[in-house]
């Protein structure tokens, strides 16, 4: 008999990482106008006011222990502001389109650190699929730009090939970010309610970031904010501060971590689409082979295997 398969868990799963991949594309038009860290606090703040009612305890839900503190402490420090500051530096310096390609080794991240933590057995085609992440994040790491008609690199796009680098380090550092918060997110899951989770690692991720945000809201002129730039700002503070982290932890207590890993080759799909469609960012053929190359590797680390068969 075919098991029962969770999926409304994997639809909530699904709408998560799109809507992260959405936000992190889309995060090149905020941080062209908005300092880093004083965008980060007004995400953090406006979802604490969305989310100030998720705060309270149920009166089924037991009180937090001092491992479940920590845990929502950690969470909130790797999955929200080492995360926030890592991608929105990186999407700043890099591309989405680059965001796209990196954030697809995220997968093969979670097996590793699920290695790690949680003691899995690494298969040789988990390994394999790794290996095809990291080509394909050295090879858009690598990419530089045009040179100048004498085919010399001049200072600047020397400049420009370092700032990209140093983009795509950062990129690569959300990603180490965001695997812990999936592996992080599945033990909290198992005893707290998700809009708990959302609204605790939320204020811990404003407490964290609030005198960056603070010292740099002191000298900005929040009159060069336009009303559809406050829009977006919103939906990004609404989109990852509350919605993603409601739906993923909602999947997350029906679906075993590894198997909810697969739903997050949504992210880098999304996130490149977005700097395609909408900002603009033209895909060359090297990007393609990367893009290629990073897919594969989440093809290979979490298609999963065949079933035992039965005589």
């Amino acid at each position: 008999m075919t098991p029962h398969r969770p999926w409304l868990a994997y639809l909530c799963l699904g709408a998560s990482m799109s809507l992260v991949g959405s936000y992190v594309g889309l995060s090149k038009w905020l941080v062209a106008v908005l300092p880093i860290f004083l965008l980060a606090w007004l995400r953090f703040g406006i979802a604490a006011v969305a989310m100030v009612g998720w705060v309270r305890r149920r009166a089924d839900e037991p009180r937090l222990d001092g491992h479940q503190r920590r845990l929502l402490f950690v969470e909130s420090f790797l999955g929200n502001f080492l995360f926030s500051i890592c991608m929105l530096y990186g999407i700043k310096l890099s591309t989405a389109l680059a965001a796209g390609v990196i954030m697809a080794a995220l997968p093969g991240v979670v097996a590793l650190l699920s290695r790690w933590w949680l003691k899995e057995r690494l298969t040789p085609r988990v390994l394999a699929g790794i290996a095809c992440a990291v080509a394909g994040i050295a090879l858009v790491s690598l990419l530089r730009p045009a040179t100048s008609a004498t085919g010399t690199e001049t200072a600047a796009q020397t400049a420009a090939s370092h700032q990209v680098l140093l983009g795509n380090l950062l990129l690569i550092g959300a990603v180490f970010c965001e695997a812990s918060y999936v592996v992080i997110g599945k033990k909290l899951s198992a005893g707290l309610s998700a809009k708990r989770i959302s609204a605790i690692v939320n204020l811990w991720g404003l407490a964290l970031v609030t005198p960056l945000g603070l010292w740099q809201a002191l000298s900005f002129d929040f009159a060069v904010v336009a009303p559809p730039t406050w829009a977006l700002l919103v939906f990004y503070a609404l989109a990852a501060s509350m919605a993603t982290v409601w739906l993923w932890m909602t999947g997350l207590r029906h679906v075993p971590a590894a198997q909810a890993g697969v739903f997050t080759v949504l992210l880098p799909v999304t996130a490149a689409a977005v700097g395609v469609t909408l900002l603009g960012e033209q895909i060359a053929a090297p990007q393609l082979a990367a893009f290629g190359l990073a897919l594969m590797g989440v093809v290979l680390a979490t298609w999963p295997g065949k079933a035992a068969e039965h005589p």
